[in-house]
């Protein structure tokens, strides 16, 4: 694939450690990458604020589901129309529109904050708003990757990007609750707003990207069933698909609950919130470098069940504690068991696209990130009628045999070659 704007030359990789970072070569993928890095910081913060939010106005875990449900559920519904549009429209455009819109969202909120007249009803609907935009924002922002970078360096490029997530789950808790003590809430809404107008500045900077050949030639519907057809005739793709959707609805709602587990179960305040929010970080990111160091795409399948049974085992453990420090270790190492098998499962999908499908196929993969607002309403529904401990356990214990079961029928397909015209890559956007 020729360089994006036709104005980077080839050439001969770097060895050694540099190899680790070549695709910040690329001028227009550094741009996008510090971008994504102020957009990081800010989704984190956005969403981790407004459960906190919530829980304050409300002290109701039902009503902490469904804000997840707003928040999320939207991708149910919109998520394979936003991988339809990614392989259609200039996606640069498309992702500096709705990044400038999570700012205003952002401010908004902040404001109502701020003048003291936010209820419930506001963060649920400006949570729907937010929604829609991601269903569009993340097919895009997944798929102008390759667009930014050789063919060669896509792997590092997916590699470094992954990178973001799990540090923004580090950095962010690290001043989540002293900013609050220091601004407030509503500081920590103008924050998201400013870490957003940063993003768009840095898409601003970028060289424009050409429209797509076809863009407005074929019918929608027509795209959206060829990407279906696509995963019905690869059953591997759709078990994996499945497991990410199981996960997302009975593992990854954890930290809907993290209110209630923090202020009830640990008897804290929004400084345990934030260690556990921050322990949730750092395991993620330990997890994360443990893959790039002892990961092997030919072991995937295996990590993927090991990490995956240990993902909903860990899940079991952290609902049964009520002390902060061994809550502390439990959900650090829930969450470099999830981060693991969030990333494998992403790898296995990757590796077996063709590239004219990816967008499709990985915005259809995204349910199982939107399954997480079924979930966050049903733990938080059960969390409401029994207790959060026996919620959480309900969750793990499901999350670990479906992960077993899904993960042998899609044995078969893993290890096999890839589909034409895919590139076995990773990804983390989630």
């Amino acid at each position: 694939m020729p360089s994006p704007a036709g104005s980077e030359p080839r050439y001969t990789p770097p060895s050694g450690r540099l190899r680790a970072l070549s695709a910040f070569r690329f001028r227009e993928y550094r741009l996008f990458w510090i971008g994504a890095a102020f957009s990081n910081l800010g989704i984190w913060a956005l969403m981790a604020g407004r459960l906190w939010l919530m829980h304050d106005l409300t002290n109701s875990p039902f009503m902490l589901g469904l804000l997840t449900l707003s928040s999320t559920g939207p991708i149910l519904l919109l998520s394979v129309w936003g991988g339809v549009v990614a392989d259609r429209v200039n996606r640069l455009r498309l992702l500096t529109l709705t990044r400038a819109m999570f700012s205003l969202l952002a401010f908004l909120t902040g404001f109502l904050v701020a003048f003291e007249v936010i209820e419930p009803w506001h963060l649920i609907a400006i949570s729907l708003a937010t929604g829609v935009l991601l269903s569009f924002d993340i097919p895009s922002r997944q798929a102008i990757v390759p667009n930014l970078v050789d063919r060669e360096h896509l792997l590092n490029a997916i590699v470094l990007y992954s990178f973001l997530f799990s540090g923004a789950a580090v950095i962010g808790p690290s001043f989540f609750a002293p900013l609050i003590d220091l601004w407030g809430v509503e500081g920590l809404f103008f924050y998201v707003g400013v870490t957003y107008a940063l993003t768009v500045a840095t898409l601003i900077m970028m060289r424009p990207m050409q429209d797509p050949a076809f863009a407005g030639k074929r019918n929608l519907w027509d795209d959206l069933l060829a990407g279906v057809s696509y995963i019905r005739k690869h059953p591997a793709i759709l078990s994996l698909i499945a497991i990410g959707v199981v996960t997302g609805i009975f593992g990854a709602s954890v930290g809907t609950l993290l209110p209630v587990f923090a202020s009830q179960i640990l008897e804290g305040e929004v400084g345990t919130y934030g260690t556990l929010l921050l322990s949730l970080g750092f395991g993620g990111l330990v997890g994360i470098v443990a893959l790039a160091v002892f990961g092997d795409l030919k072991n995937s399948l295996s990590i993927q069940v090991t990490t995956g049974v240990g993902f909903g085992l860990s899940l079991v453990v952290f609902a049964q504690i009520s002390w902060l420090p061994a809550s502390v270790i439990a959900i650090a190492l829930m969450s470099a068991f999830s981060a693991v098998f969030t990333t494998v499962n992403n790898t296995l999908v990757q590796s077996m696209v063709a590239d004219e499908f990816r967008g499709r196929v990985m915005s259809i993969h995204m349910l199982g990130w939107g399954a997480s607002a079924v979930g966050g309403l049903l733990l938080g529904s059960l969390a409401q009628w029994a207790s959060a401990p026996f919620a959480l356990t309900l969750g793990g214990l499901v999350t670990a045999i479906a992960v077993g079961t899904l993960s042998l029928s899609a044995a078969r397909g893993v290890h096999g070659t890839p589909a034409e015209g895919g590139a076995e890559v990773s990804a983390t956007d989630r």
